[in-house]
């Protein structure tokens, strides 16, 4: 048994992204019977963490302590949270998204997701820019071990900040209950669509929409696609462009990109979606576009490719290490490839059925390989290494768990 401290005090209320994977990620690790977890969540936020008990037979404890503002909660982190880990029972505390209690005693453990703080600070609301880029290197710096959630994430890791704790690569998981090609229930994906306004055939993309991810690329992309005469361009009036998520920082342009594309009325927003709606959008979707131009992992691919839609992504990036073959990938921030590649997987001919059977079988394969047990057992892994290593002990820094 292993007593760990998780930090899940980060996690927003309408989850996504390392939001997600934070959730998750408890869930699978209290549903084991060899780790015994104390959580730190935001105040009044203990409801949904306290439910984690009834997944497993350890009891999961819920510190309901952190301020739920920002600025305020990571000040907390860095002053109080060290004093409060020095009175429990603890054996190795993890940050889930970047940060750590500096100043505690217990060996720690963080996850870095991906390099753009460091590499594209636009990407970001300019407040968080400074905050997690020291983080980052704060963590390289003192944490015993990190978590890596690709090699992409890893690679780039050694290259700028050369961290002196041991690096684990843990992919993230895929929860198959939810995200599989059939429905649950005959209709009921009908019936999620009919509620949101949704009609066949659409592409979809799911995210928050933020400047990395590419939305008003993807809007160009489609518009080319729906309007265009030329070549095998201009077939495709019926075709809907279906955006799911909230609006992040830097997305205040994306209703004047929406606007002036040609093709406004057939683009729907529909915001955040709740947990229910996201597999009957895939699973109905012509293809899902994800064009990002980087990311740590990239979770709504690996999504699509469980349910079994045709995946278009970006090349050179974590979400083409994770489909390979399955998806169709495009240069990032090429609107003409893009168009084309969407084109390509909406091709109805023979040879194109046979291809598009293909990606998707392979799809399946690679969602297969990703479940949310697996990589608890990768967060376990680099546990156990910082429990036994880490905290003064003596340790080989230079190794990679890989």
């Amino acid at each position: 048994m292993i007593r760990v401290s998780i930090d899940v005090s980060a996690v927003p209320a309408e989850p996504v992204g390392a939001g997600r994977y934070t959730i998750d990620l408890v869930a699978a690790l209290a549903r084991r019977p060899d780790v015994a977890l104390e959580l730190w969540s935001r105040r009044r936020d203990d409801q949904r963490w306290s439910a984690m008990s009834r997944l497993g037979p350890t009891p999961v404890g819920v510190r309901s302590v952190a301020p739920r503002r920002r600025p305020l909660r990571l000040a907390w982190e860095q002053l109080r949270l060290p004093s409060l880990l020095a009175k429990g029972d603890s054996e190795v505390h993890h940050g889930p998204h970047y940060t750590m209690p500096e100043r505690a005693r217990l060996p720690m453990v963080v996850t870095v997701h991906d390099l753009t703080f460091l590499d594209h600070p636009e990407w970001h609301e300019r407040s968080k820019v400074p905050v997690f880029r020291r983080a980052i290197r704060r963590a390289a710096d003192r944490a015993d071990a990190l978590v890596c959630v690709s090699e992409r994430t890893a690679e780039l890791l050694q290259e700028r900040v050369r961290p002196h704790g041991r690096v684990f690569v843990v992919p993230h998981g895929v929860d198959h209950e939810r995200f599989r090609p059939e429905e649950s229930v005959s209709g009921s994906d009908e019936r999620v669509l009919a509620r949101l306004g949704v009609t066949s055939p659409y592409v979809l993309f799911v995210g928050t929409i933020e400047p990395r991810k590419a939305v008003p690329e993807l809007v160009g992309a489609y518009s080319r696609l729906v309007c265009g005469g030329a070549s095998r361009h201009g077939r495709f009036g019926e075709l809907s462009l279906v955006l799911a998520g909230g609006a992040g920082w830097g997305a205040d342009d994306l209703p004047g990109v929406i606007a002036s594309s040609g093709v406004e009325a057939k683009v729907a927003r529909l915001g955040y979606v709740d947990d229910e709606a996201v597999p009957a959008l895939l699973r109905r979707a012509a293809v899902v576009a994800y064009p990002a131009r980087e990311e740590g992992f990239g979770l709504p691919a690996l999504e699509a490719l469980a349910c079994g839609a045709p995946l278009v992504t970006t090349e050179g990036t974590a979400m083409a290490e994770m489909a390979g073959d399955a998806a169709l990938l495009v240069p990032p921030g090429d609107i003409d490839a893009l168009a084309e590649a969407l084109a390509d997987a909406l091709e109805a001919t023979p040879r194109a059925a046979t291809q598009a059977e293909a990606r998707r079988t392979l799809g399946l394969q690679a969602a297969a390989r990703h479940t949310w047990e697996r990589s608890a057992a990768g967060h376990l892994e680099a546990y156990t290494w910082a429990r036994r290593h880490g905290a003064g002990a003596d340790s080989d820094p230079s190794g990679h768990g890989r």
